[in-house]
């Protein structure tokens, strides 16, 4: 039984056992992660009528996204991991978006290929490019991440949110498709906003 989780835009808990999504809790506020990741976890957890020892597994969301909510979902994750002494699986959160979309659709429905973005801020998108589903139902990315300008997006996908539902899903099939799980190493595709100071200002300034 996985627990997932995705905080690359709003917040998402869910769990997954056995090919489904048992219970999913989620807050598309994409500012407020720290504030909601707790109770979303209870949530996910008393939804699904599970405690913390059924759980087997975590898998979150590794982006892209900006950088603190990012890492609110992740280290969330990593905490409960520990915790419990389980295994970890890192999932592109984009991955999650293209298996929604591809699960249902048919074979020539993207035939110049899907595309998926998630707001990046700053008048940008993050973008990636999937063909299809593979033989294990995982999504085959051919492009990205990249983070591009909004300006230049065409017939894309723009996801709002990112269900940690298929989160678990990718990373079920992994498991079961014998298919090593990916890293956990959070994508950032820029630098955070707010940054050290590189200089000593004087105070009589």
């Amino acid at each position: 039984m996985i627990l997932a989780i995705d905080s690359s835009c709003g917040t998402s808990v869910a769990v997954v056992s056995d090919g489904s999504t048992v219970a999913e809790c989620s807050d598309p506020n994409t500012r407020g992660h720290t504030e909601v990741i707790g109770v979303l976890l209870a949530c996910a957890l008393a939804t699904a009528g599970v405690s913390p020892s059924d759980i087997t597994c975590v898998a979150y969301g590794t982006g892209p996204g900006p950088f603190t909510g990012l890492r609110v979902g992740m280290a969330a994750g990593r905490a409960f991991a520990w915790a419990r002494g389980i295994p970890e699986a890192g999932v592109l959160s984009h991955d999650a978006v293209a298996l929604a979309v591809l699960e249902g659709a048919e074979e020539d429905a993207f035939p110049g290929g899907l595309q998926v973005a998630t707001d990046a801020r700053r008048r940008q998108l993050y973008v990636s490019g999937y063909s299809g589903l593979d033989g294990a139902g995982l999504p085959v990315r051919t492009s990205g991440p990249a983070v591009v300008d909004a300006a230049e997006a065409g017939t894309w996908l723009r996801a709002a949110e990112v269900s940690a539902g298929g989160i678990g899903l990718i990373a079920e099939r992994r498991a079961r498709a014998g298919i090593p799980q990916a890293g956990t190493a959070p994508v950032y595709l820029r630098d955070p906003d707010i940054t050290r100071a590189t200089g000593r200002k004087s105070v009589l300034q």
